[in-house]
C-alpha cells in the first residue's frame, strides 16, 4: 500500500470552504387529488400547531368546508401519528378523516409526487442565501403549479397494494430463521 502524504500547509493552500447553515423552513402540504390543487404552508418549525393550521387552512373552504367527507391521507410524521391524531382532527372537522399510509409505505400520498416535483424544479441546487429566498420560492411554485397541474394517473390499485404486501410477507418469511426445527449438537 503507498504511504499517504500528509495535507499541506502554508500560503500556496489556497481553496477554504466554510459551510454557514442559514436555518430551515419546514414546508407542509395538502394536495386535493381531484382538483390537482396543492395548499401549502411555511413555518420555523414543524408540530402539531403547524399541522392543525394547515388543515383549517383547506377545511374552512369550499369545497372541503361543505363536503361529506374529507380524507386527509398522512404518513406517520410525529404531528399526526396515531389515534389522538385521528381525534383532534375529528373533534375540530367531524367531515375529515384521517388515513394513515402505512409505516415506510409514504410514497402511496400522492403529495409526496409533488414534493419530488417541487425538490427537482424549485428547490435544486440548495443554493439559496436567504429562507425568505426559500418561501418566496416555494410559494410562486405552488402558485404556478395550482395554474396548470392536472390530476396525477394514478395506477397503483387496492389490488396492487395487497399483492405487494403479500410478496414483502413472503420475502419476510424466506428471511426469517426457522427456529422451531433441532439443531445438530
Amino acid at each position: 500500500m503507498p504511504p499517504q502524504s500528509a495535507p499541506r500547509q502554508g500560503p500556496d493552500d489556497a481553496s477554504h470552504h466554510d459551510y454557514h447553515r442559514g436555518g430551515v423552513r419546514a414546508y407542509l402540504a395538502a394536495y386535493d387529488v381531484h382538483r390537482a390543487q396543492i395548499y401549502g404552508r411555511c413555518d420555523a418549525t414543524t408540530g402539531i400547531e403547524l399541522f392543525t393550521a394547515l388543515v383549517e387552512q383547506v377545511m374552512t373552504q369550499e369545497p372541503y368546508a361543505s363536503a361529506d367527507r374529507v380524507f386527509w391521507v398522512v404518513d406517520n410524521g410525529s404531528s399526526h401519528r396515531g389515534q389522538n391524531a385521528i381525534d383532534r382532527l375529528a373533534e375540530q372537522f367531524p367531515n375529515a378523516v384521517m388515513v394513515h399510509t402505512p409505516v415506510h409505505a409514504s410514497w402511496l400520498n400522492q403529495v409526496e409526487i409533488y414534493f419530488s416535483i417541487i425538490q427537482r424544479k424549485a428547490l435544486s441546487p440548495n443554493d439559496f442565501t436567504d429562507l425568505d429566498i426559500v418561501e418566496q420560492r416555494l410559494t410562486r411554485f405552488e402558485t404556478r403549479y395550482n395554474a396548470t397541474a392536472n390530476p396525477f394517473k394514478w395506477k397503483f390499485t387496492t389490488t396492487d397494494l395487497a399483492d405487494l404486501l403479500d410478496r414483502l410477507d413472503r420475502h419476510e418469511q424466506d428471511q426469517t430463521p426457522n427456529t422451531a426445527e433441532p439443531t445438530a449438537a
